[in-house]
């Protein structure tokens, strides 16, 4: 959608309502999302980081 050229209105609407149709009929499960926010925070956590900026080295 981004840098896209819509001649008016009822096209750029009509192509917004096709991605999200596509997006909710292609939509993961709510427990593989739970499961992989799970895994991302395990991560994090073995790492010691909050978020995903990496920690600066105290010189």
């Amino acid at each position: 959608m981004a840098n896209s050229n819509y001649p008016n209105h009822t096209v750029l609407a009509r192509d917004l309502w096709q991605c999200l149709r596509w997006r909710n009929a292609n939509a993961r499960h709510p427990d593989v999302l739970a499961a992989q926010r799970r895994e991302r925070a395990r991560i994090r956590s073995e790492r010691q980081q909050r978020w995903g900026r990496p920690r600066t080295i105290a010189a």
